[in-house]
């Protein structure tokens, strides 16, 4: 397996806990639904001074981006460069929710809630039923709104009297994932990037009062996971990111503004990271199911195995992974306070991968979860650490 050189500097594989109510994915809709004037939402990241006099906020997300990829990405796009230095608005960071991975995230930011609180607590998790649910191919099977109970900013704002669009691909739409995040919104179908341009500006444009753009594009974490970050296919990801961004930001309609976040960030694993369970019998010992996803694993143990399980799994990775029992998590603050009926979604035992380790569940998963170049999900300073681009 060919892995490109991300350059990350070892700062980037430190231990990062997630800042929600000072400046997470949390904290930003409440934000910016405060600057909109939406009764009740509290502007926790300080962003009206920035945005006097604006009420029509479009907030993108770019799949992937984390913060300190954003070097990787500047020699490629040059408007994204400008942004992050500031030459636009303002250039700062948060701090994604845990763990830092795709569902997580887009239903952190929905909510404007920690994960503990909305409960889509991995990649996948483990329903009652002792299924595994795969939460970016859910659809209506568990009710989305039922599963996800926190209601959204979205669905705050519209209630309000701010007009609320949703500009993503059009498959997502309907999906367990979409309402369980950004439901509240009018959906508007867009395949690719110059769509999601095209969309969120007719949206901004047309809004004849507050109104509240959501946009969504994700090649640069799908080239990411495919081929590696600062592959040839991700640099061209990013030369696309880059020109969406100048579609919206020179025809931005008067009193209007842009946030630019992202939902994690990523990291190449060599193939000397990777360890497989179906190669260590092991760390299948005690095992009745595993969710997750490889940077951060969850095991569910049979009756008595629970010990053995930690046991077998702090001595196959040692240093490299953080293995505790589920109640230790989140004791931890890692997700936040998490209510009694969203407890059991977390596995028994949660891995937390450190450095450059996964952990493969062949057998478990779908094989293509072990055979990707570039990952996310842990509590390293790269992958919690996502941009925030303020641009008016």
């Amino acid at each position: 397996m060919s892995v490109p050189e991300d350059g990350l500097h070892p700062d980037a594989l430190r231990v990062l806990a997630p800042a929600y109510g000072s400046g997470s994915l949390a904290d930003l809709l409440p934000s910016v639904c405060a600057v909109l004037g939406v009764p009740g939402a509290v502007d926790v990241l300080g962003l009206g001074a920035r945005l006097d006099g604006i009420d029509r906020i479009g907030v993108l997300l770019v799949d992937g981006m984390g913060a300190y990829q954003l070097p990787l990405v500047a020699p490629h796009a040059p408007i994204l460069a400008d942004l992050a230095a500031g030459g636009r608005g303002h250039a700062g960071t948060l701090t994604a929710g845990f763990p830092s991975t795709t569902p997580v995230s887009l239903v952190t930011l929905g909510a404007g809630v920690p994960p503990g609180a909305h409960g889509i607590l991995g990649f996948t998790v483990r329903r009652p039923d002792g299924r595994v649910l795969t939460h970016i191919y859910w659809q209506d099977d568990p009710d989305p709104r039922q599963w996800q109970p926190v209601p959204t900013w979205m669905e705050t704002a519209a209630a309000a009297g701010v007009r609320v669009t949703v500009v993503s691909k059009p498959a997502f739409e309907g999906s367990g994932l979409s309402l369980a995040a950004n439901r509240g919104g009018v959906y508007h179908g867009a395949g690719d990037g110059p769509a999601v341009a095209a969309g969120m500006l007719a949206a901004l444009r047309s809004a004849d009062g507050p109104a509240l753009v959501y946009g969504y594009h994700p090649d640069l974490d799908h080239f990411g996971h495919e081929d590696g970050v600062n592959s040839e296919t991700w640099r061209a990801a990013a030369r696309g990111v880059d020109d969406l961004l100048d579609r919206i930001v020179h025809d931005l309609p008067p009193n209007a503004a842009l946030l630019v976040v992202a939902d994690h960030g990523q990291l190449n694993i060599p193939p000397d990271g990777r360890c497989d369970m179906a190669a260590i019998p092991e760390l299948s010992d005690g095992v009745i199911a595993v969710a997750g996803e490889p940077r951060v694993r969850y095991l569910y143990a049979a009756d008595g195995a629970l010990d053995s399980v930690l046991a077998n799994w702090r001595g196959v990775f040692g240093d490299g992974a953080l293995v505790m029992h589920r109640d230790e998590a989140i004791a931890g603050g890692w997700y936040g306070p998490v209510p009694p009926a969203h407890v059991d979604r977390i596995g028994d035992v949660v891995v937390i991968c450190q450095g450059r380790a996964v952990a493969v569940a062949s057998g478990w998963e779908p094989d293509k979860a072990g055979k990707l170049v570039a990952y996310h999900g842990s509590v390293t300073a790269a992958e919690m650490t996502v941009p925030l681009l303020v641009v008016r």
